[in-house]
């Protein structure tokens, strides 16, 4: 049984780049887009404010609508497709999910229904962030915490 709390979040600024991409490219965008932001993070001198997100503004798995950025304490300027921009405020809903990623639709699952079953409406946007990465820890031990906007 997940945790699942409701929090009333401050905007929070963010350096990232949006795409669309086939579900089945994805690993390799998210990879290639961290990349680019961590590189120019460190030409800016700055370090990410949290750990990594991707943003999933549709759930079409042929043609996904991502952002994949870092979180930031200060206002940046971008850079060629790295944009400066802000996660705005509100009340927002998450968990922290432990496992791999290709079992995360139970987590899903359970969010909206608490969503539902408190009375909120999801505003579409769900967001990722991950504490860890496959290559550092089992897929088991894989920290996600699963944000979504609700009205």
């Amino acid at each position: 049984m997940l945790k699942i709390e409701l929090n009333e979040q401050e905007a929070q600024p963010v350096l990232s780049i949006r795409t669309r991409t086939p579900m089945e490219n994805l690993p390799q965008t998210i990879g290639e887009a961290y990349g680019k932001i961590m590189q120019y993070m460190t030409e800016l001198g700055v370090q990410p404010a949290d750990a990594p997100f991707t943003a999933y503004y549709n759930m079409d798995m042929e043609d996904l609508d991502v952002e994949m950025g870092f979180p930031v304490n200060s206002q940046l300027q971008g850079k060629g497709d790295i944009v400066f921009r802000e996660i705005p405020a509100g009340k927002y809903a998450s968990c922290m999910y432990t496992g791999p990623y290709s079992q995360m639709e139970q987590p899903y699952n359970e969010m909206f229904k608490w969503i539902e079953d408190n009375d909120y409406q999801p505003t579409g946007i769900c967001y990722e962030y991950y504490y860890n990465a496959p290559g550092e820890v089992p897929e088991s031990e894989l920290l996600t915490r699963i944000v979504m906007p609700v009205k």
